[in-house]
């Protein structure tokens, strides 16, 4: 209707603006319809069909010279396709950034200045079109509301320093320039629309609150990371004061009780933890965060209880809430960060902590039935891509068949251990070479994992543990042997002081069978390594080897060495 109307004279003109804004506004309450919609595809096929009309109206209205009496419609209904386009894609794509560089233009064109396109910039044209709307003061609503836009756009794309620029020219009649974003955002006032305006899907003072919470957010949450502490602390309860909802509301109280948790002030953080689980449905993050407040508080029975409960809040499949049609301060946030403190993973990795945590505090029991319950899942197939949270680092798979086998043994299962050590076997020693010269090039190849040979050989330390707990000696003694050896070979000869733990337990079993000449030749070997230069050995051990240092304490190896000295073995 808009192309047969002709525009020769000033009525045919405000006929057909008048025509325009009425579809604007008719669009806008279409969206609106959509978004109160109870049916997904009703609600999506609303949207996505006041989205394709809001493309054919601005494509009527730059199909007409740039002029000071249509642009506050025209940049209206840029406004409002970006902001339904933003949020039916769930984020800001690179073409949005040309529908406000044409905006843009528009208003420059009107003044004459076509010569300022983009020689410095989106920034420059920016600057240029702001420097020239004191003259237009009908334009200044439908710009800082594009300006909003833009700020959106910028800080998705981390462009932080195009976005305080814009920012300090926006308030730079309001405040003093300044470098903080957050106090920019708050100190931003754009103007009222008109009463008579055309209709708008979110206002420009609206956007500005989700700009100042999601900033205030992600800024809290980087602090947070980095271990500027008292600074995330400020800029978490800017954004817990914010346009913030529900479901952000769970993780930014779960961030507070987190900083407040490495603050030193436990108490305070379980009641934000507390406060974040009666926020909503999305208990993940408050409960893992929990746990760790426990462990810290040395409550283990709490600690394992959240551990517990993390588990069955990530296996329930939960419907995710309607969006609504605007541009929401969860659209203006990044991708989730698995070293994020608030990543709680999936459920298999949530089992894995309760399992690790279990064998660490002495429940083995619960922990070997845990461990059971992952390779249960990664044998059926059903959890091909298990991988522990990464914060502390977990383990890879092999070294998940070694720590259910520890807590099997630390159970009193040994024989459950022996078969779970002979799957792990079946998995990893095809990959070790077979002849002896072949070992050298082992050690240097890259293709197989460097730590191979390792699992190998606790794999057969703990098979000897397991055949001690059954009473066959003999067995033991060959599992000890095998690991003995294979460590013997992947290590070089520099390196060979990790292996200590491994001979102690072969050199007690040697003892008691009373093969003295092989326990002799063992213990001058290991006497010969302590008086050796020690390096630095601080490191910090995988979960199934310290379980095994805790069947052979340091008094026994003290008693053992002293037996050795004492007697007449030597």
């Amino acid at each position: 209707m808009a192309h047969q109307t002709p525009l020769g004279s000033s009525a045919s003109h405000v006929s057909c603006l008048d025509l325009w804004r009425e579809k604007n506004d008719q669009l806008v309450r279409q969206a609106k319809v959509a978004q109160d919609s109870s049916l997904p595809m009703r609600r999506q096929q609303l949207a996505q069909d006041a989205l394709e009309g809001l493309r054919g109206l601005l494509c009527s209205l730059r199909g007409l010279p740039a002029t000071v009496s249509v642009l506050p419609l025209e940049l209206t209904v840029i406004c409002n396709f970006i902001t339904l386009r933003a949020n039916l894609a769930q984020g800001f794509t690179e073409d949005l950034a040309q529908d406000i560089q044409q905006g843009l233009e528009r208003v420059l064109e009107t003044q004459g200045q076509l010569e300022a396109r983009l020689e410095h910039g989106l920034w420059g044209l920016w600057d240029s079109t702001l420097r020239v709307s004191s003259l237009l003061p009908e334009l200044l609503p439908a710009l800082h509301h594009l300006a909003g836009l833009q700020a959106a756009l910028w800080l998705t794309t981390n462009r932080l320093g195009d976005l305080t620029l814009l920012l300090q020219t926006l308030t730079v009649s309001q405040s003093r320039a300044s470098e903080d974003m957050l106090v920019l955002l708050k100190t931003w006032r754009p103007p009222a629309e008109e009463s008579d305006a055309p209709l708008t899907l979110q206002d420009a003072r609206g956007l500005r609150d989700v700009l100042l919470t999601a900033f205030a957010y992600r800024q809290g949450l980087q602090e947070l990371i980095t271990g500027s502490l008292p600074k995330a602390l400020s800029s978490l309860h800017e954004a817990a004061s914010g346009l913030c909802p529900r479901s952000l509301l769970v993780q930014v109280y779960t961030a507070l009780g987190t900083c407040l948790r490495k603050m030193g002030s436990p108490q305070r953080a379980l009641l934000y933890l507390v406060a974040a689980l009666k926020e909503g449905s999305t208990w993940g993050p408050p409960l893992l965060e929990a746990s760790r407040l426990y462990q810290q508080l040395g409550n283990i029975a709490a600690e394992i209880e959240s551990l517990e409960l993390l588990v069955e809040a990530l296996s329930i499949t939960r419907i995710p809430e309607a969006r609504q049609l605007l541009i929401e301060v969860e659209l203006l946030l990044p991708q989730p960060d698995p070293a994020s403190p608030l990543h709680c993973g999936t459920q298999s990795q949530a089992k894995y902590l309760l399992a690790s945590r279990c064998l660490q505090t002495g429940r083995a029991a619960d922990a070997a039935e845990h461990y059971l319950d992952l390779l249960a899942l990664l044998l059926d197939g059903s959890e091909p891509k298990f991988s522990p949270p990464p914060c502390p680092p977990g383990p890879c798979v092999p070294e998940l068949f070694l720590e259910a086998a520890a807590a099997l043994i630390q159970a009193g299962r040994a024989q459950d251990a022996l078969t779970v050590c002979e799957e792990l076997l079946s998995r990893t020693s095809f990959l070790l070479p077979k002849r002896p010269r072949l070992w050298e090039d082992a050690r240097r190849r890259t293709k197989e994992s460097p730590h191979c040979s390792h699992w190998v050989s606790a794999t057969h330390l703990l098979q000897g543990q397991a055949w001690v707990q059954l009473g066959a000696q003999k067995e033991a003694i060959s599992e000890y042997s095998r690991c003995l050896e294979l460590l013997f070979r992947a290590t070089p000869k520099d390196k060979e002081q990790g292996n200590q733990d491994a001979s102690y337990h072969l050199l007690q079993t040697l003892r008691r069978l009373d093969r003295r000449d092989e326990a002799t030749a063992l213990w001058r070997r290991l006497e010969a390594q302590t008086e050796l230069p020690q390096e630095n050995t601080a490191w910090s051990l995988p979960l199934y080897l310290e379980t095994c240092l805790g069947w052979i304490r340091p008094p026994d190896r003290e008693t053992l060495c002293e037996e050795f000295q004492t007697s007449g073995d030597l």
